[in-house]
């Protein structure tokens, strides 16, 4: 018993000692001060026109096609030039357009609200930055680069009757033409980009810049920039992700195989571009690392490269929250934009993903909140793990047994190690066991271990949880405030190991784990999601009667 229960401990322990190592580190943001119009969901408004102007942009020496420099820094509205923004509604979100460089500058999400304490507190929760528009677009000609965020593009159709609905800019660029499309799909957050390039030659790439980072709209917005991140998905590899933490101040890193999708996203919203299928995917990404103005990275530069084909390049823009179903119905392996364990993601990711879908399934059936939901599913555990405690008690009841036996063994055939091993393997075999018997009852111990490992990288990013009140507390997917379910963690672990050693002979390591853990645990769990918290409480309380249990059955078995 006491070998069992000191492995399992350790192993428990390091389990969730490792952890938070696998996460990293970013800081708030300033909330856009410019206000736009907001039209009713399905509505197409445009700004009052201004005279279509025609730009060329200066050509500059263009980075190797291998390696896209990211874009100039300055303000996005080049001087004297009238910028007119078209703000596009669906039953989900609203986005806004800019003439200048025809990008989409802000996305607006009408089923979520900002969790922040600022003035935005209760408004729908926004993507952009001030001055950081979702997509910035640059056309590779040969040895030049031209950035079209200097181009003002015309407004050339507005077909607000379609469905979807279709915005088309158009804009000349020295002795070529540029034309770019967005196709709002409704009832989802997609949107089909496509572009035109004529007259400027053979050999040309489209450059699309990711936002450098999304606003922070919830109540920890520290932790919310920890999760600013990029993401994509080489065509034959898992996806892979890079956090803003992780790059140094102009660190660049190039991914040259062929690309499949990147995000760029926070720890609930996600911007990302998919390549369409049957297309030739992305040519390569690059990431280059931003100036730190605090411990925490909040800014990061990412570029992807398409080739056009026929003078056109086209894509998919998902810019909304990270609802596992809306990226899964996506294909394309885009509900793993979140590549969950690190260096363990081969196990985790699946793993993760059917504790997802279970959850998300007993929440639909149920019709229950996810805090329930989440009670429910912590008591299920420890009814399904019921008969293997039972036999790995007993098997443990079996070894303490055999201890004196065995004991006895050791001492009379101290000096002869064969006849040692032999007359002990007799003893295991009379009583149909095997030196094997003590580490088989650990395994019912960590079995429910896989589970609360995958419920600690769900709660990182589930936007279903987010801001779910349950009982005492405002939100599952952070913290308890009131450090109530940390301490029942505690509390009920402790009373775990002090059943669990009734009527066992004395053991000095057994009773100090049983001291140190409980504390160790309360610690452990003071900043993890009360949602965690909670399952993890109610794991240890159901399996309270069943210790008590088998505490009476190994009395009985100590006295007979």
């Amino acid at each position: 018993m006491d070998k069992r229960f000191f492995i399992a401990l350790l192993l428990t322990a390091l389990v969730v000692a490792i952890t938070p190592v696998l996460f990293p580190g970013p800081a708030p943001t300033p909330v856009p001060a410019s206000a736009r119009r907001t039209p009713a969901p399905g509505a197409v408004a445009s700004a009052p026109s201004a005279a279509p102007a025609t730009a060329v942009a200066t050509n500059a020496p263009a980075a190797a096609v291998s390696t896209p420099g990211p874009p100039a820094a300055g303000p996005l509205v080049v001087p004297g030039a009238a910028a007119e923004t078209t703000t596009v509604g669906t039953s989900h979100a609203r986005y806004s357009f800019s003439s200048l460089g025809a990008v989409p500058v802000a996305a607006r999400m009408l089923d979520y609200r900002s969790l922040s304490r600022g003035e935005r507190r209760a408004q729908p929760v926004e993507l952009t930055r001030a001055g950081e528009p979702l997509l910035r677009y640059r056309i590779v000609v040969g040895a030049d680069t031209v950035a079209l965020d200097r181009v003002q593009f015309m407004l050339a159709a507005v077909d607000s009757l379609s469905t979807p609905k279709v915005l088309r800019y158009e804009a000349g660029v020295g002795t070529g033409r540029v034309a770019l499309t967005y196709t709002v799909v409704p009832d989802s957050y997609t949107v089909r980009v496509r572009g035109e390039v004529s007259g400027l030659g053979d050999r040309t790439f489209a450059l699309i810049d990711l936002p450098p980072g999304l606003r922070s709209e919830e109540a920890d917005t520290l932790e919310d920039q920890r999760h600013l991140a990029y993401a994509y998905k080489p065509q034959s590899a898992d996806a892979k992700s890079i956090s803003f933490a992780k790059l140094e101040p102009g660190e660049q890193r190039l991914e040259s195989r062929p690309l499949t999708w990147v995000v760029a996203k926070s720890k609930y919203f996600l911007v990302g571009l998919l390549t369409d299928s049957g297309d030739t995917p992305f040519a390569e990404l690059t990431v280059v690392g931003g100036a730190r103005t605090s411990k925490v990275a909040s800014h990061a530069r990412a570029t992807v490269v398409e080739s056009l084909a026929n003078g056109t390049f086209s894509f998919t823009m998902y810019a909304g929250p990270q609802e596992w179903r809306r990226l899964h119905a996506l294909g394309r392996d885009f509900e793993n934009a979140n590549p969950y364990g690190g260096f363990l993601q081969g196990v985790v990711q699946p793993f993760a993903t059917i504790v997802m879908r279970v959850l998300l399934w007993m929440h639909e059936r149920l019709s229950l909140s996810y805090g329930w939901v989440l009670v429910i599913f912590g008591v299920a555990v420890r009814i399904l793990l019921w008969p293997l405690n039972q036999k790995a008690m007993r098997s443990s009841l079996q070894m303490q047994r055999l201890q004196p036996q065995l004991q006895e063994i050791q001492k009379r055939h101290q000096n002869d190690p064969q006849k040692l091993q032999s007359e002990m393997m007799r003893v295991y075999k009379e009583h149909n066991m095997s030196p094997f018997s003590t580490f088989a009852g650990c395994l019912p111990m960590l079995i429910p271990m896989p589970v609360l490992f995958a419920l600690f990288f769900v709660f990182q990013n589930t936007i279903e949880f987010r801001g779910v009140p349950f009982l005492w507390l405002p939100d599952i997917s952070v913290h308890d405030p009131y450090y109530i379910l940390p301490v029942v963690v505690g509390i009920s672990a402790f009373v775990l190991s002090w059943i669990g050693m009734r009527n066992t002979p004395p053991n000095p390591q057994t009773k100090m784990m049983g001291y140190i853990f409980p504390p160790m645990m309360t610690f452990l769990f003071l900043k993890f999601a009360s949602g965690l918290n909670l399952y993890y409480a109610v794991q240890n309380l159901a399996t309270l009667p069943q210790q008590w249990l088998l505490s009476r059955e190994r009395a009985k078995a100590t006295k007979s």
